[in-house]
């Protein structure tokens, strides 16, 4: 069972998802507005928000991007959009999937449940640590020689999927399918982008790497400097 807030303007869709939900053991809040979306999730005791693109004040994806800018909850984007472009900006805006209409409630249940099983670690496992890199999964924070990094939603997922395989070449599919779920739209290129932020936030780059080492059609290998 989880907490659920569920954004949607369209009154059928949401009463109709909201009694689906419940009905499957969820505990539902469903609003119709991105204000209310908002004010709700920063309320807290949210376990996955599942948000609607086209709302009636906010745009779905500003939504997104201040949501983003406060809380780790999970979020499902739910919409009709179906342009791959749409796609792409949600999962870089972090997002953690995201669902065309029309869906059951079922298949939305699966998403959901795919997206808690990844982002909510054991409480008990300690933090990953490669070289002077500190992971807290539970805590969902970063550092590199105590220093706190400041990552996005899908750069934490990224780095923390790399750490605990940390010495293991990991290729660029396995990325897309582990990470990003294969989702639709998200290419190469989409994690050759997410590489390049985060060696930034690491302080290194393709060039010059320290933590993150390329291999050029094979993939990415995460292992401490030999100083560290």
């Amino acid at each position: 069972m989880a907490h659920v807030l569920l954004v949607e303007d369209d009154d059928l869709i949401r009463r109709a998802l909201t009694l689906a939900l419940e009905k499957l053991s969820h505990r539902v809040i469903g609003v119709g507005t991105g204000i209310d979306g908002l004010t709700h999730a920063l309320r807290g005791g949210v376990d996955i928000i599942v948000l609607d693109l086209g709302l009636p004040d906010l745009d779905g994806m500003q939504v997104l991007k201040m949501l983003r800018a406060s809380l780790n909850t999970p979020v499902v984007i739910a919409t009709a959009r179906d342009e791959e472009s749409q796609t792409v900006a949600a999962l870089n805006l972090g997002a953690d999937d995201y669902v065309i209409k029309p869906f059951s409630a079922e298949h939305l249940q699966a998403r959901m449940a795919a997206v808690l099983r990844r982002t909510q670690p054991d409480p008990l496992r300690p933090p990953l640590r490669v070289g002077g890199l500190v992971i807290d999964l539970h805590a969902h924070t970063a550092s590199l020689d105590e220093r706190i990094l400041e990552l996005r939603p899908k750069e934490f997922a990224l780095l923390s999927y790399l750490a605990e395989r940390a010495g293991r070449m990991v290729s660029k599919a396995e990325l897309r399918a582990e990470v990003w779920q294969n989702a639709f739209g998200v290419t190469d290129k989409t994690v050759d982008v997410h590489l390049s932020w985060l060696r930034r936030r690491l302080g290194e780059s393709a060039v010059s790497p320290r933590y993150l080492h390329t291999v050029r059609g094979v993939g990415v290998k995460l292992y401490a400097p030999p100083a560290a």
